[in-house]
Protein backbone atom coordinates (compact mmCIF):
# COMPACT_ATOMS: atom_id res chain seq x y z
CA UNK A 1 0.00 0.00 0.00
CA UNK A 2 1.51 3.10 -1.02
CA UNK A 3 2.31 5.82 1.65
CA UNK A 4 3.17 9.27 2.42
CA UNK A 5 5.78 10.04 4.63
CA UNK A 6 6.14 13.51 5.50
CA UNK A 7 9.25 14.32 7.18
CA UNK A 8 11.71 16.70 6.84
CA UNK A 9 14.41 15.29 8.81
CA UNK A 10 16.91 14.05 6.00
CA UNK A 11 18.24 10.87 7.76
CA UNK A 12 15.28 9.95 9.61
CA UNK A 13 13.14 9.95 6.53
CA UNK A 14 15.66 8.02 4.61
CA UNK A 15 15.64 5.32 7.25
CA UNK A 16 12.26 5.17 7.31
CA UNK A 17 11.36 5.17 3.59
CA UNK A 18 13.65 2.03 3.39
CA UNK A 19 12.01 0.45 6.63
CA UNK A 20 8.78 0.87 4.97
CA UNK A 21 9.60 -0.22 1.68
CA UNK A 22 11.48 -2.94 2.77
CA UNK A 23 8.01 -3.77 4.51
CA UNK A 24 6.63 -3.53 1.53
CA UNK A 25 4.61 -0.75 1.05
CA UNK A 26 5.45 2.24 -1.65
CA UNK A 27 6.63 5.60 -0.07
CA UNK A 28 6.23 9.22 -1.14
CA UNK A 29 8.55 11.06 1.05
CA UNK A 30 7.79 14.69 1.52
CA UNK A 31 10.38 16.97 3.03
CA UNK A 32 7.58 19.65 3.82
CA UNK A 33 4.38 20.97 4.08
CA UNK A 34 4.07 22.43 0.74
CA UNK A 35 5.11 19.28 -0.48
CA UNK A 36 2.75 17.01 1.35
CA UNK A 37 0.23 19.55 0.08
CA UNK A 38 1.24 19.29 -3.23
CA UNK A 39 1.19 15.30 -3.39
CA UNK A 40 -2.22 15.15 -1.47
CA UNK A 41 -3.56 16.90 -4.36
CA UNK A 42 -2.49 14.22 -7.05
CA UNK A 43 -2.54 11.16 -5.21
CA UNK A 44 -4.49 8.60 -2.80
CA UNK A 45 -2.54 6.98 -0.07
CA UNK A 46 -3.65 4.20 2.74
CA UNK A 47 -1.35 5.83 5.33
CA UNK A 48 -0.02 9.13 5.91
CA UNK A 49 2.99 9.51 8.53
CA UNK A 50 3.04 13.13 9.30
CA UNK A 51 5.85 15.12 11.50
CA UNK A 52 4.66 18.28 13.09
CA UNK A 53 7.52 20.42 12.87
CA UNK A 54 7.46 20.94 9.02
CA UNK A 55 8.94 24.09 7.28
CA UNK A 56 6.72 25.91 4.95
CA UNK A 57 3.45 25.00 6.17
CA UNK A 58 3.32 23.44 9.64
CA UNK A 59 2.22 19.64 10.24
CA UNK A 60 -1.20 20.60 12.11
CA UNK A 61 -2.24 22.55 8.84
CA UNK A 62 -1.69 20.42 6.93
CA UNK A 63 -4.00 18.03 8.80
CA UNK A 64 -6.22 20.55 9.33
CA UNK A 65 -6.57 21.28 5.44
CA UNK A 66 -6.59 17.64 4.74
CA UNK A 67 -9.55 17.17 7.34
CA UNK A 68 -11.44 20.56 5.89
CA UNK A 69 -11.28 18.68 2.26
CA UNK A 70 -13.27 15.81 3.55
CA UNK A 71 -9.66 13.86 3.25
CA UNK A 72 -10.68 10.64 5.53
CA UNK A 73 -6.95 8.94 4.87
CA UNK A 74 -5.61 7.60 8.02
CA UNK A 75 -3.30 9.87 9.47
CA UNK A 76 -0.73 8.95 12.28
CA UNK A 77 1.39 11.82 13.82
CA UNK A 78 5.16 10.88 14.57
CA UNK A 79 6.51 13.49 16.49
CA UNK A 80 9.78 14.06 18.88
CA UNK A 81 6.63 16.05 20.91
CA UNK A 82 5.29 13.42 23.21
CA UNK A 83 3.29 16.31 25.52
CA UNK A 84 -0.50 15.63 26.05
CA UNK A 85 -1.28 18.86 25.04
CA UNK A 86 0.66 18.42 21.15
CA UNK A 87 -1.59 14.66 21.26
CA UNK A 88 -4.68 16.30 22.00
CA UNK A 89 -4.57 19.40 19.44
CA UNK A 90 -3.13 16.76 16.87
CA UNK A 91 -6.18 14.13 17.52
CA UNK A 92 -8.60 17.28 17.42
CA UNK A 93 -7.15 18.14 14.02
CA UNK A 94 -8.32 14.96 12.81
CA UNK A 95 -5.57 12.63 13.10
CA UNK A 96 -6.16 9.04 13.83
CA UNK A 97 -3.48 8.10 15.75
CA UNK A 98 -0.07 9.42 17.62
CA UNK A 99 3.43 8.14 17.77
CA UNK A 100 6.29 9.78 19.88
CA UNK A 101 9.51 9.40 18.49
CA UNK A 102 12.45 7.83 18.48
CA UNK A 103 9.85 4.92 18.33
CA UNK A 104 10.12 0.99 17.25
CA UNK A 105 9.72 0.32 13.33
CA UNK A 106 7.98 -2.86 14.04
CA UNK A 107 5.23 -0.90 16.40
CA UNK A 108 4.88 1.82 13.52
CA UNK A 109 4.30 -0.75 11.09
CA UNK A 110 2.08 -2.50 13.31
CA UNK A 111 0.07 1.02 13.89
CA UNK A 112 0.16 1.49 9.82
CA UNK A 113 -1.63 -2.63 9.21
CA UNK A 114 -4.47 -1.18 11.98
CA UNK A 115 -4.92 2.15 10.00
CA UNK A 116 -5.36 0.16 7.50
CA UNK A 117 -7.35 -2.76 8.33
CA UNK A 118 -9.67 -0.23 9.83
CA UNK A 119 -10.11 1.83 6.53
CA UNK A 120 -11.08 -1.46 4.81
CA UNK A 121 -12.83 -2.61 7.33
CA UNK A 122 -11.10 -5.82 7.81
CA UNK A 123 -10.79 -7.47 11.48
CA UNK A 124 -6.99 -8.85 10.81
CA UNK A 125 -4.12 -8.76 8.58
CA UNK A 126 -5.31 -12.09 6.16
CA UNK A 127 -6.53 -11.46 2.62
CA UNK A 128 -7.88 -14.54 1.09
CA UNK A 129 -8.59 -15.03 -2.74
CA UNK A 130 -9.84 -18.23 -3.87
CA UNK A 131 -7.29 -20.36 -2.40
CA UNK A 132 -4.72 -18.16 -2.09
CA UNK A 133 -3.89 -16.61 1.37
CA UNK A 134 -1.74 -13.30 2.23
CA UNK A 135 -0.66 -12.74 5.82
CA UNK A 136 0.26 -8.45 5.46
CA UNK A 137 2.16 -8.79 8.50
CA UNK A 138 4.27 -12.06 7.92
CA UNK A 139 4.05 -11.35 4.53
CA UNK A 140 3.70 -15.20 3.99
CA UNK A 141 1.94 -16.44 1.20
CA UNK A 142 -0.15 -19.48 0.96
CA UNK A 143 -2.05 -21.37 -2.06
CA UNK A 144 -3.99 -24.12 -0.78
CA UNK A 145 -2.73 -24.44 2.58
CA UNK A 146 1.39 -24.38 1.22
CA UNK A 147 3.91 -21.77 1.19
CA UNK A 148 4.77 -20.35 -2.00
CA UNK A 149 7.79 -18.01 -1.82
CA UNK A 150 7.39 -14.76 -4.07
CA UNK A 151 9.70 -11.88 -4.50
CA UNK A 152 8.93 -8.22 -2.81
CA UNK A 153 7.84 -6.90 -6.19
CA UNK A 154 5.51 -9.67 -6.69
CA UNK A 155 3.87 -9.61 -3.03
CA UNK A 156 3.28 -5.90 -3.77
CA UNK A 157 1.16 -6.36 -6.95
CA UNK A 158 -0.41 -9.40 -5.35
CA UNK A 159 -1.41 -7.15 -2.24
CA UNK A 160 -2.85 -5.02 -4.40
CA UNK A 161 -4.99 -7.38 -6.66
CA UNK A 162 -6.14 -9.34 -3.13
CA UNK A 163 -7.22 -5.84 -1.22
CA UNK A 164 -9.29 -5.36 -4.82
CA UNK A 165 -10.62 -8.91 -5.21
CA UNK A 166 -13.45 -8.92 -7.74
CA UNK A 167 -12.32 -5.52 -9.20
CA UNK A 168 -10.14 -4.63 -11.97
CA UNK A 169 -7.28 -3.02 -11.31
CA UNK A 170 -5.20 -1.06 -14.28
CA UNK A 171 -1.82 -1.38 -15.45
CA UNK A 172 -1.09 2.48 -14.43
CA UNK A 173 -2.20 2.00 -10.53
CA UNK A 174 -0.38 -1.26 -10.50
CA UNK A 175 2.83 0.78 -11.62
CA UNK A 176 1.95 3.64 -9.19
CA UNK A 177 2.35 0.55 -6.26
CA UNK A 178 5.66 -0.58 -7.07
CA UNK A 179 7.28 2.49 -7.96
CA UNK A 180 7.74 6.19 -6.22
CA UNK A 181 6.62 9.30 -7.46
CA UNK A 182 8.94 10.51 -10.73
CA UNK A 183 10.51 6.70 -10.68
CA UNK A 184 11.36 5.40 -14.06
CA UNK A 185 9.07 2.52 -15.07
CA UNK A 186 10.38 -0.69 -17.18
CA UNK A 187 7.23 -1.11 -19.71
CA UNK A 188 7.02 -4.53 -19.33
CA UNK A 189 7.59 -5.21 -15.30
CA UNK A 190 3.58 -5.98 -14.61
CA UNK A 191 3.35 -8.42 -17.72
CA UNK A 192 6.40 -10.34 -16.36
CA UNK A 193 5.11 -10.20 -12.53
CA UNK A 194 1.77 -10.82 -13.38
CA UNK A 195 3.31 -13.95 -15.87
CA UNK A 196 5.49 -15.17 -12.53
CA UNK A 197 2.31 -14.83 -9.89
CA UNK A 198 0.23 -17.52 -12.18
CA UNK A 199 3.03 -19.64 -12.80
CA UNK A 200 2.89 -19.44 -8.90
CA UNK A 201 -0.51 -19.82 -8.28
CA UNK A 202 -2.74 -20.72 -11.23
CA UNK A 203 -2.74 -19.91 -14.29
CA UNK A 204 -6.75 -18.57 -14.15
CA UNK A 205 -6.21 -16.75 -10.34
CA UNK A 206 -5.40 -14.08 -12.30
CA UNK A 207 -7.89 -12.52 -15.18
CA UNK A 208 -6.97 -10.11 -17.43
CA UNK A 209 -9.61 -7.75 -19.87
CA UNK A 210 -7.72 -5.84 -22.44
CA UNK A 211 -8.96 -1.85 -21.34
CA UNK A 212 -9.75 -2.77 -18.06
CA UNK A 213 -6.32 -4.65 -16.45
CA UNK A 214 -5.82 -7.49 -13.80
CA UNK A 215 -8.06 -9.14 -11.48
CA UNK A 216 -8.17 -11.58 -9.21
CA UNK A 217 -11.47 -13.07 -8.46
CA UNK A 218 -12.85 -13.82 -4.58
Amino acid sequence: MRLLLVEDDGMLGAAMRRGLEKAGHGVDWARDGDEAMAALAIQTYAVILLDLSLPVIGGLEVLRRLRARQGATPVIIVSANGRGDQKIDGLDAGADDYLVKPFDLDELLARIRAQIRRSEGRVNDVLQAQDVTLDIGSRQVRRAGEPVQLTAKELRVLDILMRRAGRFVSKDDLENGLYDAGGGVESNTIEVTIYALRKKLGATFIVTARGLGYMVGK
